[in-house]
């Protein structure tokens, strides 16, 4: 009897390569994958001590920031907002969340868990948080912590960081800002933005795989965690054992470090540095214009306004009569792209199309309206 566990195909053997446009992860370079591929080490070893040093020297330039405690934490991007959250509120903390998708909702969802006093500020799925609504909520209340998201992946709407940090500013209040799509795709300036608390993830326009989230804390979050009368409720995410880790003469074990993966995150730091933020950040802009000024041609319009849109997540409003999932699965199957589908009151609405780092260059915008141009075309005669 063959055992109902054992199988002579191998999975991997399965596996092609996707054009990956949808909202994460993004296309990985070839560099990354071969830095990923380098012999494992031990988390002690004094040249991984140097990969780590260098990462966070990386990190600091590339998330504008000159904090000691900046590092990548083990674990997705989700990983890094809920280290945030889980070092800097205790119970009875009143947290203000500024929300307008899926994760500044799941922002409060995690606040809420830590039985901080939580207001969240809503704003219709698809438009901005707006500053001045923000002025009159920190006038009417006095918050410990105020959080949002820069880059809000659900909807492809970019939020005005730099003006909600002076409003922070005005309040004794710690500014957290979400980086989680933003970063290495648009300016992201932490120590300008006013900002105390900043994650991010790897896999969107870093373009390493998913499993890393840098994270970095101002003097003032620091000071905040210090004064803790709770121990961190997180044993795993707790940043006063894991910076004894990542800083510091004698470095103390806490967890295995996920080594490949920081060899992937090194590489793919470097990758951008190389190429100079500035130049990134265009190609970004780039293929952003090219595939809006594509779907236009095809009478496809966008969700969000032209003034608040992100270039590397792009909202696309479906066509009238279009089954949106059967067009993404056409995509698949046929042209190996894969494409987002929308979320929460925006199922069924948009697509979304990612055109995240090593993703945002012209021959994939080609292809993907090609590919588009012919699913619908297909569609409808079907």
């Amino acid at each position: 009897m063959i055992d109902s566990m054992t199988t002579t195909t191998n999975r991997l053997d399965e596996l092609c390569e996707v054009l990956l446009m949808g909202p994460g992860p993004s296309c990985v370079p070839p560099e990354v994958y071969r830095a990923l591929a380098r012999p494992t080490i031990g988390h002690l070893d004094p040249r991984f001590l140097g990969i780590m040093e260098d990462i966070k020297s990386l990190l600091r330039q590339v998330m504008g920031t000159g904090n000691a405690l900046t590092l990548p934490v083990s674990g997705t991007g989700s990983a890094g907002m809920e280290t945030c959250f889980v070092n800097l509120i205790e119970g009875g903390d009143r947290v203000l969340i500024l929300s307008n998708g899926v994760f500044g909702q799941r922002m409060a969802d995690v606040a809420q868990r830590l039985r901080a006093e939580v207001d969240s500020l809503e704003f219709p799925w698809g438009t901005p948080v707006l500053p001045d609504a923000v002025r009159d909520r920190l006038e009417q209340r006095e918050y410990d912590l105020v959080a949002v998201v820069h880059a809000e992946t659900s909807t492809g709407v970019c939020n005005p960081v730099a003006e909600i940090g002076s409003l922070v500013r005005a309040c004794d209040t710690l500014y957290l800002v979400d980086t989680v799509t933003s970063l290495g795709g648009i300016p992201v300036t932490m120590d300008a933005w006013g900002a105390d608390v900043m994650y991010s993830g790897t896999q969107k326009c870093l373009s390493c795989p998913p499993g890393l989230s840098p994270v970095s804390f101002s003097d003032r979050a620091v000071a905040k965690l210090q004064a803790r009368a709770t121990p961190v409720p997180n044993w795993y995410l707790d940043l006063t054992m894991i910076i004894k880790y990542w800083a510091g003469a004698t470095r103390v074990y806490h967890h295995t470090a996920p080594i490949n993966m920081l060899y992937g995150l090194y590489q793919a730091l470097r990758c951008v540095v190389d190429e100079g933020l500035e130049r990134v950040f265009e190609r970004h802009r780039q293929a952003h214009n090219q595939l809006v000024a594509g779907l236009a041609e095809m009478g496809i319009e966008m969700l969000v306004d032209e003034a608040c849109r992100l270039p590397m997540l792009n909202a696309v409003k479906i066509p009238a009569g279009i089954q949106e999932a059967a067009v993404r699965q056409m995509l698949v199957q046929q042209y190996d792209i894969e494409i987002g589908a929308g979320l929460g009151p925006l199922a069924g609405r948009i697509w979304r199309i990612g055109l995240m780092g090593h993703t945002a260059r012209s021959e994939n915008v080609h292809r993907v309206l090609d590919a588009l141009r012919w699913a619908l075309q297909q569609h409808t005669e079907g």
